[in-house]
């Protein structure tokens, strides 16, 4: 099968119909039907039959169709890619995070990045985990950066930092906090979905700490802001902690320390270029200046 007979058997198994997938495609009906006809002539089996007054896949196409889905997506990533080339000759990086790291790092990097390379350009958007792994399985992001990266197939980990949780209060002090003496009655929880959420509450319940919180939010940076309306206080990742600091805030480290990492993910069957490597170097810049700032 040549591409276009790929395309066109995509289009049909979406609309159903060849007079719909030849308008989808651009071309006329009878144009379709003669390379559906050629398609089906070089597999050597009928690839649809019409029941109902549409046309449904044959079995054999149904065990074609995973892989002719794989090679479609192919040649789209290679469409958006040959656009990206067009529009952004110098180099264009489609990056994704998690919204807190969208506050500090991510800026920081970018910022670090285009102060060597003026001419990169960058699309910035911000996910949960899971939206970010989706996204990168479509193609339609370069990189993601997120916390506690977890391993997935078709994609690769780059580790970028190991970092550490902090208390945020209203209360003045640089001490740091015991995880025993937390009340958790005062803290204001993450979403069970978080990673870094479940990996405090595992370091809490070991210091004879349980959850009992009356407030809980989707993001550390929404965290801080409850701490600074004097909801109560805050464990959160010291990025989002430094990247929103407020007068009259205190950032205090946890004894013991509650150690987390930050990674970047990418698809793991495209070869990273010379941007991408640039831009990792970068957030570990980025990353050891908020390190600096958490030394005491």
């Amino acid at each position: 099968m040549r591409l276009r007979h790929i395309e066109l058997f995509e289009a049909i198994r979406a609309t159903g119909s060849l007079s719909r997938a030849a308008q989808a495609l651009h071309i006329s009906q009878p144009a379709a039907s003669k390379m559906l006809a050629h398609a089906e002539a070089q597999v050597g089996f009928r690839l649809f039959e019409r029941v109902k007054g549409r046309l449904r896949a044959t079995r054999e196409a149904d065990i074609l169709a995973p892989d002719i889905a794989r090679l479609s997506r192919d040649l789209e990533s290679v469409r958006k890619l040959a656009a990206n080339l067009r529009h952004h000759p110098r180099g264009h990086l489609r990056i994704g995070c998690a919204p807190s790291l969208g506050l500090g790092v991510v800026p920081r990097a970018a910022g670090i990045s285009r102060s060597r390379q003026p001419d990169i350009t960058f699309s910035l958007q911000t996910h949960h985990t899971d939206e970010l792994i989706a996204g990168l399985l479509a193609r339609e992001i370069d990189m993601a950066i997120t916390y506690e990266p977890p391993s997935h197939p078709g994609i690769a980990r780059i580790d970028l930092d190991r970092s550490e949780m902090v208390y945020v209060s209203r209360e003045p002090g640089g001490q740091p906090v015991p995880l025993a003496a937390v009340r958790s009655d005062r803290l204001i929880a993450m979403s069970p979905h978080d990673p870094l959420g479940n990996l405090l509450q595992a370091a809490l319940a070991e210091h004879g700490v349980s959850m009992n919180t009356a407030l809980q939010v989707q993001t550390h940076y929404m965290a801080c802001a409850m701490v600074e309306t004097g909801c109560g206080d805050a464990i959160v990742d010291a990025y989002s902690a430094h990247g929103i600091s407020r007068p009259g805030l205190s950032i205090r480290r946890l004894e013991p320390p509650v150690h987390f990492h930050i990674g970047a993910l990418v698809h793991a069957d495209d070869p990273m270029s010379a941007l991408h490597h640039g831009f990792v170097e970068c957030l570990r810049l980025a990353c050891a200046e908020v390190a600096l700032a958490l030394a005491p």
